[in-house]
């Protein structure tokens, strides 16, 4: 969901959330509903941010306090980053201490949602001017259970410098898998230790939101219509018989460690050609004074597709004055106005269309190469299903691919053990 520092411990950013499950069994009582002496109603935030984020983040609360006197968000809560926060929400849950927001991964979503106390912010926010992506985070079993908060997308980044040395010509929109494999081995050049282009092999969420693109490309899904098994049975194997066709050529970097942060120091060290990345990593690249480019990822069928791991302000129940507030503050913060500034000092691209139709947006955007790439594809970006089972798919289908980036067992073996362990769980009654 990158290890870019601001908003983003992100992606340490994409992790699953595989303890999460636990929290069907919450319904413990949250704070006093009182409003403070002053008739004040008190918010607490957490929200995980680090450096230029946590400055982002910490601005707009002092903004918005200033602006509504009848209300005091307090940032400074929950003492964890944004990669531990559910964990940390989870435990305030069952002992009955809990914030009144919480910046919680989308992918995380709907497993919170099993407890009473997340609040459902159906008709609290207008949606419609955000992206589908955007939206499609924050809805679990049609109701709407947060606001958006951050937004990304993955598109391929490369070295242009490599790119020459190797003599080949740019990527292009629309180019193939296929060309993906042939180009990469092409980049690869064992005697300087330069790497075609690389992988995470943790298993975790970021080596697993790469795979979802390929499988929706070739007409696969996460899980049926109705829920009751995946729908990557029969595509899975052509997916991941990519990525071991690229571990045969020797042109992938697998990054055993997580976090993914060898990967793109690799990347960012000039030794590998290309990476499959999100916006966040920008910041790095130009400081880094890296000579990159930005393109689509590569394509099956031949149609643009694409992944979005947004992230959420989750709003919980500690009595209606708190929602109320609660409410009016992310409500704020994720209009136009106050979203041009997290994107821009945060690092998200805009939630909405009508962010990213800002002069501020079109100035940001025109002083950082790259950046529109990744703002177009969010017209074809999909997310992953905010279904409790997801967290549990997503570790069975990490299994299955760490198995054949280290080629303990054939894309056939690999998807069959993924595809049954993961239509086990679906077949438990959520």
């Amino acid at each position: 969901m990158s290890q870019h520092a601001p908003v983003l411990t992100r992606r340490g950013v994409l992790r699953a959330a595989a303890a999460v499950t636990a929290t069907s069994a919450l319904v413990a009582c949250g704070k006093n509903d009182d409003q403070a002496a002053d008739g004040v109603v008190e918010v607490e935030l957490w929200h995980g941010q680090v450096d230029t984020g946590k400055a982002a983040i910490d601005a707009l609360i002092n903004e918005f306090n200033r602006t509504h006197p009848n209300i005091r968000v307090n940032g400074g809560g929950g003492g964890v980053t944004a990669d531990s926060m559910l964990q940390k929400v989870t435990a305030g849950l069952a002992a009955g201490s809990f914030p009144d927001i919480a910046y919680i991964f989308g992918s995380d979503l709907a497993s919170l949602t099993r407890s009473p106390k997340v609040a459902d912010l159906s008709g609290a926010l207008n949606l419609g001017d955000f992206w589908p992506a955007a939206q499609e985070s924050v809805t679990v079993k049609g109701k709407v259970r947060a606001a958006p908060a951050l937004l990304d997308s993955l598109c391929l980044v490369y070295n242009k410098k490599l790119f020459a040395a190797a003599g080949l010509s740019a990527p292009k929109p629309g180019w193939t898998w296929d060309d993906f494999i042939t180009t990469a081995k092409a980049l690869t050049n064992p005697g300087k230790g330069v790497f075609g282009t690389g992988w995470p092999g943790v298993g975790d969420e970021d080596t697993v939101w790469r795979l979802w693109p390929m499988i929706w490309d070739l007409g696969g899904d996460v899980a049926s219509q109705d829920g009751k098994k995946v729908a990557f049975d029969q595509v899975g194997a052509q997916a991941l018989g990519t990525l071991d066709r690229l571990r045969t050529d020797k042109s992938l970097y697998v990054d055993l460690k997580p976090g993914s942060e060898q990967l793109y120091q690799v990347f960012l060290g000039g030794r590998m050609g290309m990476v499959a990345t999100g916006p966040w990593q920008l910041p790095d690249l130009a400081a880094k004074g890296l000579d990159y480019g930005v393109v689509p990822l590569p394509t099956y069928s031949g149609k643009p597709v694409t992944i979005s791991g947004p992230d959420t302000w989750t709003v919980f129940d500690n009595g209606k004055a708190k929602v109320k507030a609660a409410s009016e503050f992310v409500n704020w913060l994720i209009q136009p106005q106050q979203d041009i500034k997290w994107d821009v000092e945060g690092g998200s691209l805009p939630l909405s269309k009508g962010t990213a139709a800002s002069p501020a947006w079109t100035k940001h955007s025109g002083e950082t190469p790259g950046l529109k790439v990744f703002v177009d594809a969010l017209e074809t970006a999909r997310v992953r299903p905010t279904i409790s089972a997801y967290p549990k798919i997503s570790q069975a289908l990490g299994e299955a691919i760490v198995s054949v980036l280290l080629g303990k067992k054939s894309p056939d073996d690999a998807i069959k053990q993924a595809v049954d362990v993961s239509n086990a769980v679906l077949a438990v009654p959520s």
